[in-house]
């Protein structure tokens, strides 16, 4: 069922609708059109390659990205987009690892396969995420029907395209409704509030950092937002003042979960549970499965902190060639435990708490990061921030603030103590021009641990 040709699909039902806007070029094409471009890749990629052959893609985002990665799923090639951020060694790593089929894999099996979406490699070498086309048009149509999108939505995409998030969170499913696609080749906050009056955008994708670069322009005060239906942040916790900022401008704020492994949507909210919900993801979608459970896999009571594991038709097939990393994560069960922390509460709305690997231990209490930054970035004075653990011989563990801002120590130290729990006050806090972050936005910790770790031996004795 789902294993067909969505582009060509949409151009049969409604060739004549607008299907993208090209800001670098000026092109507008139709679904029809559109689909013609596809063809011609297809039919390019079917001179060179057989099904299940892997086809690298630059990640610009661009027409020919789009047609291309359209091309590849017709021809049944399986995609692989590039970072355009990446090394020249790590773009290696990822040619070198898709070139080799994985031993559990038969070859005629690997047509199922629509793309390899490879991680940012925080915490190590990236790892391929083998998305089906089961996966891709199930998150397609699923975010379709419970977001409520429809075919006069206009949306513009400014996050990398290459991401899973630039794909599939909201290009694929807006496809699927036979929506409008705004594409721009890079993301400038002037350009995008231009694109979302001009192009009268009624829904729009980002994450925290960039609803935050947002808000701090004139133009979030001057803006023709009549059009806009929604607004929705993904990839980390929102903070809620960013959220207070542009309901004060009358739009509704949504906030969404999902990863690369899962589909890149995997919750929903009404606009109504977004004004009286404010920082939650609202409830699974129709047919996702979600527990929350403790270190010894066991569902945990309303309102307390669990780790997220996700089942349903949406989950991705495993790591190309990481039979270890897929055993960890994927179980036989068909649960995969994202490593995420969230509470649910008594009416089935959950709230990220932060990453299982980010929470730390201090004076036998769990901390969880997320609910420090969310406080620091709501200071005038600090622009962006970031909380890691180190080891401290009186408490097991301290957190290590790493802050972008023109706000002192002592000034945080004091404002943070009159918000949260003074075991959760940061112990140091190191001021620096900016934090480490992938492409799509999330921060590095691994390098800020890594950062505060080397501070604390240099300080001792």
């Amino acid at each position: 069922m789902f294993d067909g040709d969505l582009l060509a699909e949409r151009a049969r039902v409604t060739p004549g609708k607008l299907a993208l806007v090209v800001l670098e070029t000026g092109e507008r094409l139709t679904y029809a059109q559109l689909n013609a471009r596809a063809e011609e890749a297809a039919a390019q990629l079917r001179r060179t390659h057989s099904p299940g052959d892997r086809v690298p893609i630059p990640g610009t985002n661009s027409l020919e990205f789009i047609t291309t990665f359209f091309g590849s799923l017709k021809a049944r090639t399986i995609a692989v987009p590039l970072s355009t951020r990446a090394t020249e060694r790590e773009i290696q790593q990822i040619l070198e690892d898709c070139a080799r089929p994985p031993e559990s894999l038969e070859l005629t099996a690997d047509s199922s396969i629509a793309c390899l979406l490879y991680t940012s490699g925080t915490t190590g070498k990236p790892k391929g995420v083998m998305i089906p086309y089961r996966q891709l048009y199930w998150n397609g149509y699923n975010t379709a029907v419970n977001w409520d999108l429809r075919a006069d939505d206009v949306s513009p995409l400014f996050t990398p395209i290459y991401h899973a998030g630039g794909i599939a969170a909201f290009m694929i499913p807006i496809f699927c409704a036979g929506g409008t696609m705004v594409l721009h080749k890079s993301f400038d906050v002037h350009e995008v509030w231009r694109t979302i009056e001009q192009e009268r955008c009624t829904v729009v994708l980002g994450v925290p950092t960039i609803w935050k670069m947002l808000m701090e322009t004139p133009e979030l005060a001057t803006a023709d937002l009549s059009h806009v239906r929604w607004f929705i942040s993904g990839g980390a916790p929102l903070p809620h003042f960013i959220i207070e900022a542009y309901q004060r401008r009358g739009v509704a704020f949504k906030q969404g979960y999902g990863m690369t492994e899962v589909g890149v949507n995997c919750f929903t909210m009404t606009v109504e549970d977004s004004l009286r919900k404010p920082g939650s993801i609202g409830k699974p979608m129709m047919f996702t499965q979600v527990r929350l459970v403790d270190e010894n896999g066991r569902d945990v009571a309303p309102n307390e902190v669990g780790e997220m594991w996700i089942r349903g038709p949406h989950v991705s097939l495993g790591y190309w060639n990481n039979p270890e990393a897929t055993a960890a994560a994927y179980g036989d069960d068909g649960w995969f435990r994202t490593g995420d922390l969230a509470r649910r509460d008594d009416e089935g709305f959950f709230t990220i708490a932060g990453r299982r690997k980010d929470m730390f231990i201090t004076g036998g209490v769990n901390v969880y990061p997320a609910e420090i930054e969310a406080e620091l970035v709501s200071h005038p004075g600090v622009r962006d921030a970031a909380v890691v653990a180190i080891p401290d011989a009186q408490w097991g563990e301290v957190g290590v603030a790493f802050v972008v801002g023109d706000a002192k120590e002592d000034e945080l130290a004091s404002y943070l103590t009159l918000r949260i729990a003074k075991y959760k006050v940061p112990k140091r806090f190191v001021f620096v021009d900016a934090l480490p972050r992938t492409p799509y936005g999330k921060v590095e910790k691994t390098k800020l641990a890594i950062d505060a770790a080397g501070r604390a031996l240099r300080a001792e004795p």
